[in-house]
């Protein structure tokens, strides 16, 4: 978190994208680094990349089976938009041997496994060893119309809740389904909570109570009581781990970190099951609060800021904690912030609506805002010439 807010006073040192499936990249220099393409010099060694500047050599470490295809790097001249920045493009050579993608909650989840559910935030274990006879998808989130535009008689299911049997986890877009049992009753709790509360404009605006439910010891918000005796635990706040050893977790994880990765990878597994790039977050209560269009989901992406330059240049090989040091695949999206929206991203908001643009994502109010903050960071971090595109905001999220 430090890292990112740092750019923003520092200034831009060296930014880097790197397109697998198109076998090249962008690379962007500070004009406070080098004063011109003179003074930048970029080599590869091997899977890392090397880039010479008057402030400090400056080494990448780039995935496995990547590598910069030598001599290919080219100055590039951007006119006025990059007036700060010193762009290149380079070649690259990509091994044959894929990436698997990461594998987030929904595709961790077997039958017959054992277990564990953890609070995200504290790391407690909240459910203890759970074996799942079934493993199954809901239906998409707009089911109940395509029922009614297929069945030639009344909806049977009109007003009914898909609900999980005792042994059942059913598996929503963002959320899982289980049936609460004893195990949970020291480390849960629930309260009763207004949301969408009626506007002081619109009285016939609805006023939703949910039952949320929340971890006994740090009180983070983990989902919902849908109904007595079930449970709908958002993946964004629970970490799903195989029952084994002490069942302990790393109380010191960077909550920024796995909100960011677990949002990307449910990105990139919806989008490649449902053919969408369009995504609509919104809150429990069916407010939408970002837009989201995903452009592709091949970058590779560095990020340093200009103090770190000179400093951590000379580190071999980067240190695992050093990830300004480590090009990381991402998702690079476009995106809108609905509740501080302009003029012109308003009228994109109502054509979405208009046109039932975006799939719905669900996440609770206080998710969606620690999302918009970490995409306002990731922008905050990247050259000024590639922060907007057109009326949205750009962004990547690291997966």
């Amino acid at each position: 978190m430090a890292e990112e807010m740092s750019a923003k006073t520092h200034g831009l040192g060296v930014f880097l994208e790197l397109r697998k499936r198109l076998q090249s990249g962008l690379l962007v220099v500070g004009t406070s680094v080098a004063r011109g393409p003179a003074d930048v010099a970029v080599t590869g060694e091997g899977s890392s990349l090397r880039v010479r500047t008057p402030g400090g050599d400056l080494r990448l470490a780039l995935p496995a089976g990547v590598a910069l295809e030598g001599g290919s790097c080219i100055h590039t001249p951007v006119g006025e938009a990059g007036g700060e920045e010193l762009h290149f493009r380079l070649r690259i050579t990509v091994g044959r041997r894929e990436q698997a993608d990461p594998a987030g909650v929904m595709e961790t989840l077997r039958t017959e496994e054992t277990y564990s559910f953890h609070c995200q935030g504290c790391a407690t274990r909240l459910l203890e060893d759970r074996v799942f006879k079934r493993v199954l998808p809901l239906p998409n989130c707009n089911w109940n119309a395509i029922v009614d535009e297929w069945c030639c008689h009344p909806d049977p299911f009109a007003n009914k809740k898909l609900l999980p049997r005792a042994e059942d986890c059913l598996l929503g877009d963002t959320f899982v389904l289980l049936a609460r049992d004893g195990s949970c009753d020291q480390t849960l709790t629930e309260e009763v909570s207004s949301v969408g509360a009626a506007d002081a404009q619109d009285s016939k605006k609805p006023c939703h109570r949910l039952a949320l439910i929340s971890c006994a010891s740090c009180s983070l918000v983990l989902g919902e009581a849908v109904a007595p005796g079930t449970l709908k635990l958002y993946i964004t706040q629970v970490v799903v781990e195989p029952a084994v050893g002490d069942g302990k977790l790393d109380a010191s994880l960077n909550r920024s970190a796995f909100l960011e990765r677990t949002v990307a990878a449910r990105l990139l597994d919806l989008s490649n099951s449902l053919s969408s790039f369009h995504f609509s977050v919104q809150t429990p209560d069916g407010k939408v609060f970002l837009l989201l269009w995903l452009l592709n989901g091949d970058s590779i992406i560095a990020s340093v800021p200009e103090r770190l330059v000179g400093e951590e240049g000379s580190i071999s090989p980067p240190a695992p904690l050093s990830p300004s040091l480590r090009a990381a695949r991402a998702l690079k999206l476009l995106y809108i912030s609905c509740s501080d929206a302009s003029a012109q991203q308003r009228e994109i908001a109502t054509s979405w609506e208009a046109n039932s643009i975006g799939h719905a994502m669900v996440l609770p109010l206080k998710v969606c805002e620690e999302l918009l903050q970490v995409m306002d960071e990731s922008n905050a971090t990247l050259p000024a010439s590639m922060r907007c595109m057109r009326c949205y905001e750009v962004a990547y999220l690291r997966l």
